[in-house]
């Protein structure tokens, strides 16, 4: 408890996306599930995503960020909240060391991540490739086209949803193309869908309605975190789904609740851009309190 006691965060969001933003590098320090549980039940550091930085393994990163849903669990990548970092080792002086840069290299778990800041303010984020093989993604069943999968939820003959593509974007991702994404209680089937046993990692899932060939409409059930307002990894494997589908082209707008990220899948190396804005809420420090609560709750 001592050592994250009193740290400093940033609180911000992506389009409505919780994020927080604790630096943890020049320490030993590191962030256990009960510990996010308590701060993501704060409503203080609330938060659907930690990103938690931490002092690169090597020279080829400018920080490793270690990303922890609301539930404790560990995602591999979080578009939103990787614009968040961006931001804050940019703008903010405590964490950008007052270096002038524009552009950095994150590693997460799905690997090295480029992020720049953009003259507009906004923050474009190069997501890497989509892994989209059935074993990748991961999925329990071999399926040789991941781009509709045998899933329904519903009556066998009459299913509320069926057929979605999987696609993984550092995060396992099922995108079911509908007509309205407000005709579906999201809330309650989001839960069903996100642990089914196809998805061994456990899904994000997202309705997604096409309105024209450069956008798409989006409602995403996180997984870890539940609805939300945004999910940057969401909205591309949305992009990269209905373009596999030739229901769009490569590079869309992508309109969530919380407003439009832009999402472009590149032809030359595969790599899906995302840029979108971010918001500074407020900074502050993790009450011993929390913590504290933590240790007692396990």
């Amino acid at each position: 408890m001592g050592d994250l006691a009193g740290r400093r965060f940033l609180k911000m969001n992506g389009l409505g996306n919780e994020i927080t933003v604790l630096d943890l590098r020049g320490t030993k320090t590191s962030v256990t599930p009960q510990e996010a549980r308590a701060l993501a039940a704060d409503p203080r550091s609330r938060f659907d995503q930690l990103m938690i930085l931490h002092d690169p393994a090597d020279a080829g990163a400018d920080s490793d960020i270690r990303i922890l849903n609301a539930d404790g669990s560990e995602a591999g990548a979080c578009g939103n909240g990787m614009r968040c970092v961006a931001w804050a080792m940019t703008v903010d002086p405590a964490m950008s060391g007052g270096l002038a840069r524009e552009n950095l290299r994150l590693r997460t778990r799905a690997g090295i991540l480029a992020a720049r800041r953009n003259d507009d303010a906004t923050f474009t984020v190069d997501m890497g490739a989509p892994r989209l093989a059935w074993d990748e993604i991961p999925l329990r069943d071999r399926f040789p086209d991941t781009r509709r999968i045998e899933l329904q939820i519903g009556p066998i003959d009459a299913p509320i949803l069926h057929s979605p593509a999987a696609v993984n974007m550092g995060n396992p991702h099922a995108i079911f193309f509908v007509e309205d994404v407000d005709a579906y209680d999201l809330a309650r089937i989001g839960p069903l869908l996100e642990n089914h046993p196809i998805f061994p990692e456990r899904a994000n899932i997202s309705l997604a309605q096409v309105l024209a060939t450069d956008h798409i409409r989006l409602r995403v059930w996180e997984r870890g975190a539940g609805l939300t307002l945004a999910c940057g990894s969401a909205a591309c494997a949305a992009l990269v789904a209905a373009a596999r589908l030739r229901l769009t082209g490569r590079e869309a707008t992508v309109t969530l609740p919380g407003g439009d990220l832009r999402i472009a899948w590149r032809e030359s190396d595969s790599h899906v851009l995302m840029s979108g804005p971010v918001e500074l809420e407020h900074e502050g420090r993790i009450d011993p309190a929390v913590l504290a609560a933590a240790e007692v709750t396990g």
